[in-house]
């Protein structure tokens, strides 16, 4: 009987595929939720702080730290300075007609930043061009030196799609390494922050930068003087992530804000927390972190995480 019954089974297998075959599945859209996996037992969060003046504040310890998950004040379980952790940075650069009169300057000044900041075999870094639509012009490599001849070739025209080119960088490829806290992940926008060709929103793109644990700089294109609606959607996703927005007016500043970026990198804490109640909701949670006792000092974090939905 046992034998006839896994005959049986294997029979039905048999078909199952069979069937397959004949009816493939559709590929997934591109506008259907992620399926990303969260640690459900630690949020990390990478931060700067800096004094009123903008310098870097780089000798405190875990006990000058207070954080807060919900209101809720939290104990911090790990503590660590992380200008030696490795990296995952995407460069995303706008190739739209819009940046068009002053794109071989900030291609040089790309290519002098991804030099000075990464680490060869240690880091890894990825490039994508966006316009029209999001091209991945070079996958996360560990070795610089092919991305400087890649970011030389691009060449501007088109629409801009922002928000598409955020969302598949951070979904796609620099949450891929795994555990999360052992690595630092950035994104480096180089745009006017107009966008008018996404699928995705502006939220959708934040919210997946969120999920990713990805800090989020940008440098504007904008030399009108007068701040667009491009420039508040860069400081929106700047202030929400933890990171910076750069607004150079002048060309020659280009190469200063890629050098800004650079300390920021390399002037990091890390904190790691269980929250205390651990909710597996998958809604968004706001935290606090604060330097205890300091309200001199500034300290820049994500504004919160994505808990796991179960």
């Amino acid at each position: 009987m046992r034998v006839w019954a896994i005959l049986a089974a294997a029979s039905i297998l048999g078909a199952a595929l069979w069937a397959a075959d004949q009816n493939p599945a559709p590929p997934p859209q591109s506008d259907e939720p992620a399926r990303i996996t969260v640690d459900v037992t630690r949020v990390s969060m990478l931060f700067t702080v800096t004094d009123k003046k903008g310098r870097f504040i780089t000798n405190l310890s875990k006990e000058d730290f207070q954080v807060a998950d919900a209101k809720k004040p939290q104990t911090i379980q790990e503590f660590t300075a992380e200008s030696d952790l490795p990296l995952r940075l995407g460069i995303l650069i706008d190739t739209s007609n819009s940046i068009r009169d002053r794109f071989r300057f900030e291609q040089e000044a790309a290519v002098e930043f991804v030099n000075s900041v990464v680490k060869p075999r240690v880091d890894r870094v990825m490039l994508v061009s966006f316009d029209t639509a999001t091209q991945l012009i070079s996958d996360l490599v560990d070795d610089p030196a092919p991305i400087e001849a890649q970011i030389r070739a691009l060449r501007p025209g088109g629409g801009t799609a922002l928000y598409d080119a955020i969302y598949y960088a951070c979904r796609d490829k620099l949450i891929q390494d795994q555990p999360r806290h052992k690595f630092r992940r950035a994104i480096v926008i180089v745009s006017d922050g107009d966008d008018n060709q996404s699928r995705y929103t502006r939220d959708q793109a934040l919210e997946m930068a969120q999920k990713a644990d990805v800090v989020l700089y940008s440098i504007s294109t904008n030399i009108s003087r007068v701040e667009s609606d491009g420039d508040k959607v860069l400081k929106y996703y700047a202030n929400e992530t933890g990171g910076r927005a750069f607004f150079p007016f002048k060309v020659e500043d280009l190469d200063q804000s890629f050098q800004n970026i650079a300390n920021e990198l390399r002037h990091q804490y890390s904190v790691s927390y269980r929250p205390e109640p651990l909710l597996t909701d998958g809604l968004f949670h706001p935290v606090q972190l604060l330097v205890k006792d300091r309200k001199d000092l500034v300290v820049r974090v994500r504004s919160g995480y994505y808990a796991p939905k179960m």
